[in-house]
């Protein structure tokens, strides 16, 4: 089933009353009515659907809270509560590559976001995890071959961003331009997001060894953006742009357009707010509708995975509006990721003591993507 934010012409916004479906937590607060910005008149132009019942790839998943698809055929899976990455193989085989060291699971911290990449001829994997002390993103040779992956010896590349039971951010990955980006959420103290000091509450770029890049907008830092609450959404469009989704508190959840240096608002403003010196989200949906944390773009289209919401929405961003598939039918949803041959993966997020668990819970689920059709 789905449901759809249909874009107006009118000035303004445009509000549709959307039923949550769970209980507010500290990741997803009460419901409002949601808003789309006015966007270009006419259709949405190119872009994609799902089409059909998803396919269920792999059962049986703990806590799961990132995927990355390898080269190789496999998909890695990191584990919050256990700290485990598991390799989804090309034949539909689970195994466990290894737990990642120093994993200190607490509340909505544990092992989170993940990233893979070749330097210089070894085949690395980045993962963004909670420790006893901090959040931190480390770097760790994937050995082996596929089918047989095991996790080399860690290398720090960030270390000390401010941890909590919530608000954690977390979401890490390669940019078109090479170097690594970071979702830090304000742990749990929205003055951090303000504060360009500090790192969290704040989308970073870096090199792959952590350094500051010389064209970073605040010179000497890796801010990248802020104003940020707990942003857990990256992905780039086709032009190379920058996108974020974003946990709102009470109100309003945002799907952000990143630009370098900007500041989108928390803990001033929350959801469009008209302020001088604050980016307002090109959508935004009320708490119940989204508490979005993956994200994924494949043929023009976001893809976005809702944890309270429990569905999974389309976004068109020229228009913009948004589609919203599944509703209810998984639960929880965490990440979502372009599949093989024009599908897409998306992952469940049931076990991680916010949702009900149903037969097989966590589950990667596939699911075939066609085009939409025109009017």
């Amino acid at each position: 089933m789905r449901r759809r934010i249909l874009n107006g012409v009118v000035a303004g916004a445009i509000a549709l009353l959307l039923v949550g479906c769970t209980p507010p937590t500290s990741e997803s607060p009460s419901p409002r009515a949601p808003s789309v910005s006015p966007g270009p008149s006419g259709s949405r132009g190119p872009g994609v659907s799902p089409a059909g019942t998803p396919t269920v790839l792999a059962t049986g998943l703990s806590a799961p809270w990132s995927i990355v698809r390898l080269s190789s055929g496999s998909a890695l899976i990191s584990e919050r509560d256990s700290g485990r990455v598991l390799e989804y193989t090309a034949d539909g085989t689970v195994r466990t590559v290894g737990t990642v060291a120093g994993v200190d699971h607490g509340g909505e911290g544990g092992l989170l976001g993940l990233a893979a990449l070749t330097i210089d001829g070894t085949f690395n994997l980045y993962a963004y995890y909670t420790s006893a002390t901090d959040n931190r993103i480390v770097r760790m040779p994937l050995l082996g071959a596929a089918g047989a992956y095991a996790l080399g010896d860690q290398q720090p590349i960030l270390t000390g961003l401010a941890k909590a039971g919530n608000h954690n951010g977390g979401r890490i990955a390669i940019g078109p331009d090479g170097l690594l980006y970071a979702t830090v959420g304000d742990a749990g103290q929205p003055g951090r997001a303000q504060d360009e000091n500090s790192l969290n509450g704040k989308i970073l770029r870096m090199n792959l060894d952590g350094s500051v890049p010389g064209d970073n907008p605040f010179p000497g830092s890796l801010v990248y953006s802020m104003g940020h609450r707990n942003p857990q959404g990256l992905a780039w469009d086709a032009s190379g742009q920058l996108w974020s989704s974003e946990f709102g508190q009470n109100t309003w959840d945002e799907f952000n357009r990143i630009e370098p240096g900007k500041n989108y608002g928390w803990p001033i403003v929350e959801g469009k707010g008209g302020r001088a010196g604050f980016v307002d989200p090109v959508l935004q949906w009320p708490t119940s509708d989204a508490s979005p944390s993956g994200l994924a773009f494949v043929d023009n289209t976001f893809f976005m995975a809702s944890l309270r919401g429990q569905r999974l929405w389309a976004v068109y961003p020229l228009v913009p509006d948004a589609t919203a598939w599944f509703t209810g039918e998984y639960g929880r949803l965490r990440d979502v990721v372009p599949g093989p041959d024009g599908s897409l993966w998306i992952l469940t997020n049931n076990t991680d003591g916010r949702g009900s668990p149903r037969s097989g819970d966590d589950k990667l689920l596939q699911v075939r993507l066609v085009p939409l059709t025109e009017g």
